[in-house]
């Protein structure tokens, strides 16, 4: 890999779909403008015949056959990041890193790919060791679905109710225990379900998940998995010392929700030094989008 000229390193990008195809068709323009990359596509189920005749045509972007019914704090995230994996796989093309993005993001910044080349081993996701009781209430209570939901108000009845589940974990009291739980000498992690990782990595991962199907269990009524699952099967592997922590992405976040970024944001998205940003609108503000589209390219 260090002998990997930047025309040479190639990409597989895998985007998470479910709305705004013309935004996604821009994010998809900017990655392939030379040819370096390849682009994965799974659009979620709901939305799969609004969307899928929409994205653009191109040899370097393929659309999974397969569709899944994608829901917010499910294991359907992890699902749908799962299948990709696999087509990037499957498909048997020496790619040097492989990326999990959404159809909400942009390029932002130029100059990926040299980075990418000066950290050829490199994993890039956010990682964060977990060591509270409170917080493994996340995986070690088994969430019914009414409690996974995504609700807008902090004081939704079921957010309520989730918090005080969560509280009384935290004091010794399970009342929901999870049939599943990860073997004691597995340490918990938890970050942004967004990455970019060697492709040796990303089949370590598949790998890893299709010979131990305690693993995908043990998050199959988690509440949020896809914050967690990445992250404790790379940092309980031989490749935990390969990890950065930075999944190259500009969030700025407002509570547990992201912000969509506008023209007034991009004084503060240039200045991060991040290469990617989400998440972006065009029925909010397709002034930025434009912006970028324009000015970054692979």
């Amino acid at each position: 890999m260090n002998e990997i000229s930047q025309s040479q390193l190639r990409i597989a990008y895998m985007l998470q779909v479910h709305k705004n195809p013309k935004q996604v068709n821009t994010f998809i323009e900017q990655l392939i403008s030379k040819d370096t990359a390849d682009v994965y596509i799974h659009i979620d189920k709901k939305y799969i015949d609004e969307l899928s005749t929409k994205i653009i045509k191109h040899q370097n972007v393929y659309i999974t056959e397969k569709s899944i019914n994608v829901s917010w704090g499910d294991i359907s995230q992890i699902d749908a990041t799962l299948l990709l994996i696999n087509e990037v796989l499957k498909a048997n093309k020496n790619y040097d890193f492989v990326c999990l993005r959404s159809g909400q993001d942009l390029l932002v910044k130029n100059g990926l790919k040299e980075y990418l080349l000066q950290h050829p081993s490199k994993i890039f996701m956010t990682s964060e060791h977990i060591t509270k009781r409170i917080d493994k209430a996340f995986l070690n209570v088994r969430w019914f679905n009414l409690l996974r939901r995504q609700y807008s108000s902090k004081y939704h009845p079921f957010r309520l109710l989730r918090r005080g589940i969560i509280y009384l974990y935290s004091i010794g009291l399970n009342l929901s225990p999870n049939f599943y739980k990860l073997p004691n000498e597995y340490e918990y992690y938890h970050g942004s379900q967004w990455f970019c990782m060697p492709l040796n990595v990303a089949k370590y991962v598949a790998e890893f998940v299709e010979n131990n199907s305690w693993f995908y269990k043990a998050f199959k009524r988690a509440l949020c998995p896809d914050e967690w699952f990445f992250q404790t099967i790379i940092m309980n592997s031989q490749y935990k010392t390969n990890v950065i922590n930075n999944n190259l992405v500009y969030i700025d976040w407002n509570g547990n929700h992201p912000e969509i970024l506008q023209t007034k944001d991009k004084k503060s998205i240039n200045k991060s030094n991040y290469f990617f940003a989400r998440k972006f609108d065009e029925k909010v503000d397709d002034k930025i989008i434009n912006y970028y589209s324009q000015r970054v390219k692979m």
